[in-house]
């Protein structure tokens, strides 16, 4: 299953990880679980594959879409990504004719940045309202 050859296509990836408490060897240690969950060209989504490291870098990010690109990967049309540091960089080296999105609660984070702390309540209340999918 972790080598099974891909699809040449897939309209959205969403790539991402998580920490997760693991025990080995008598201890337990945070891990990285990396995934990329894909939309196929049908509407469905495919859980491309899941990655596990000791830390969150940059380097394994690459390694990640690197493969994604050997198991015939060969574009993405939107990759949405959160606020991980790498991952839109590790994209735009492995497809650089892709542009990464950032999802929408990292959009509007990253645009409340430039807003005085005076205005921040009213205009988060506005790009909420004027966001269409609910919570």
């Amino acid at each position: 299953w972790r080598n099974r050859p891909l699809d040449a296509v897939y309209p959205i990836v969403y790539p991402d990880a998580l920490v997760v408490r693991s025990r080995a060897s008598g201890a337990v240690e945070n891990k990285s679980v990396y995934l990329a969950l894909g939309i196929n060209m049908d509407g469905e989504k495919e859980l491309l594959g899941l990655w596990m490291a000791h830390t969150e870098g940059a380097k394994f990010r690459l390694s990640v879409m690197t493969e994604l690109k050997n198991r015939g990967v060969r574009d993405i049309f939107i990759p949405c990504v959160d606020g991980l540091k790498g991952f839109p960089e590790a994209i735009e080296t492995v497809y650089p004719q892709t542009r990464v999105q950032l999802c929408i609660v990292h959009q509007v984070r990253h645009s409340l940045r430039y807003v005085s702390w005076k205005q921040r309540k009213e205009v988060a209340a506005n790009l909420h309202r004027s966001n269409p999918v609910g919570s």
